[in-house]
């Protein structure tokens, strides 16, 4: 007969007490409740701020244009008083390299404040689920209406909603192509119903993008999609700022009489009245640690501290907290990992700011003839070339083009070009050899263009000059 190995029960379960599962552990809709707080009020403040500027720039004009236009069909990026083109865009890599390393920077610091009150996955679903509170009304009325049976008043509720939802939807995606084709046009088109082709196509995707994360998807795309949910976690010390509970003091949680000597009672300060799951945009309950569902908006710290200040209690059972705290520590606001990704933030930031100012608003390029040489009237070996000059300014200029001093080399062609705003302009000009030998063949040859109203405005490009060898 063999051994048996003996077992030891680590946990029973109270069979008089029911298992309570949150929304998001169900798997069912999730309706969240209205509350207040000072962090309600922050994220409102820059929910407002972040419309503004989303809804608002698109229709600013700046000297009779758009002020913000993306014009990929002419490959010309407006910026209020600056115009940025193809040969610019190391500038957005590096713009992109330091909104990386930003994210990284607070992400270390406070956990994932950026899906809490930034990211534009939350914002709008805030928005949606403001509608859904307008049109369908408060959370238990709510509840009552999905399992209610379908009749006039449902069905005027639910289309009122969807209709609303596709109208904001409708609005942000004629916003986000407004900045890609004249929104002004565009609009008129749209409402006149002449819209048609590739910017009909892209309005109809982006709203339907926006009704479904928004309306329908909501947390999924925090919790499953957003590769950010995922990898957040590894980024976090001990000394990270997130939401936690503190368990010390909250447990054992249990509902009370207000001016009761509840500690007598073995009750701590949580008095289980599930608000903090109720608000939270994701489902979950805070209290069961930190999870991965967790966008870190705080809403579970506003409805807990309107909880403890109706019992009388402290607030901050629930708050933005570190791991170390919660363990009786004291957390460490500077830090080698923080300081190291602040450090290279501002370094980036000033190489940016460097390298957009210092950027020339000239453009030089050089295509030499397929032709490799041939000798002009004057016996000289000459090669020919097509040089494109491109204002990358908004008002007209004048420029010098020759060659850079000191060659053996005398350039034929325009010399004093006039070019409009943007304008780019391709100048044919031949080459000729003045002093021989060469030290070298092929032999280096050098362009400028100078800019007549300001000489440091200059832009330097180099090509190749064949010529018979011995020369």
């Amino acid at each position: 007969m063999s051994e048996r190995i003996p077992a030891q029960i680590i946990e029973t379960i109270d069979s008089r007490q029911p298992i309570r599962l949150t929304p998001s552990q169900a798997g069912g809709p999730i309706h969240t409740r209205s509350f207040t707080g000072r962090f309600r009020n922050l994220r409102l403040y820059g929910a407002g701020l972040l419309f503004l500027i989303f809804f608002g720039t698109a229709w600013l004009n700046w000297e009779g244009r758009q002020a913000v236009l993306w014009n990929l069909a002419e490959h010309r990026y407006y910026i209020f008083g600056a115009t940025f083109w193809p040969q610019d865009f190391i500038l957005l890599s590096a713009l992109l390299i330091i909104a990386a390393f930003g994210l990284f920077t607070i992400t270390v610091f406070a956990g994932r404040v950026w899906c809490g009150y930034s990211c534009p996955q939350s914002v709008w679903t805030w928005v949606f689920m403001w509608v859904e509170k307008v049109t369908e009304g408060e959370r238990n009325q709510r509840v009552k209406l999905d399992a209610a049976p379908w009749g006039v008043n449902k069905l005027l509720r639910r289309s009122t909603k969807h209709l609303l939802w596709l109208a904001v939807s409708l609005l942000t995606a004629l916003t986000f192509i407004g900045y890609f084709t004249p929104i002004r046009p565009l609009a008129v088109e749209l409402f006149s119903g002449q819209l048609e082709g590739a910017a009909l196509f892209w309005i109809l995707f982006f709203t339907g993008a926006t009704y479904l994360n928004a309306g329908w998807l909501r947390e999924k795309v925090c919790v499953y999609m957003c590769p950010y949910a995922r990898f957040q976690g590894v980024m976090f010390d001990q000394d990270t700022l997130i939401v936690t509970y503190d368990a010390a003091r909250g447990e054992g949680r249990g509902p009370r009489k207000k001016d009761s000597d509840y500690k007598a009672e073995g009750l701590g300060d949580c008095i289980d009245c599930t608000m903090c799951v109720q608000v939270c945009p994701t489902g979950i309950d805070i209290r069961d640690g930190l999870q991965v569902d967790c966008i870190g908006c705080a809403a579970c710290i506003d409805a807990c501290d309107s909880i403890m200040d109706r019992m009388g209690y402290d607030r901050g059972l629930i708050r933005y907290g570190s791991e170390r705290e919660m363990q009786g520590g004291y957390t460490h606001l500077l830090r080698p990992r923080l300081i190291g990704y602040a450090t290279a933030l501002v370094l980036m930031i000033g190489a940016f700011a460097w390298a957009l100012q210092d950027r020339s608003l000239v453009s030089l390029d050089v295509a030499k003839d397929r032709g490799m040489y041939r000798e002009n009237a004057a016996g000289q070996i000459e090669n020919v070339y097509r040089l494109k000059v491109i204002n990358k300014t908004q008002r007209p200029q004048r420029y010098f083009l020759g060659l850079v001093d000191g060659q053996p080399f005398s350039m034929s062609g325009p010399g004093d070009l006039s070019l409009a705003a943007g304008e780019i302009l391709e100048v044919p000009v031949s080459v000729a050899l003045i002093r021989e030998p060469l030290a070298s063949n092929p032999t280096p040859v050098e362009f400028e263009v100078v800019n007549q109203a300001d000489v440091s405005e200059r832009r330097v490009s180099d090509s190749t000059f064949l010529a018979p060898r011995g020369r």
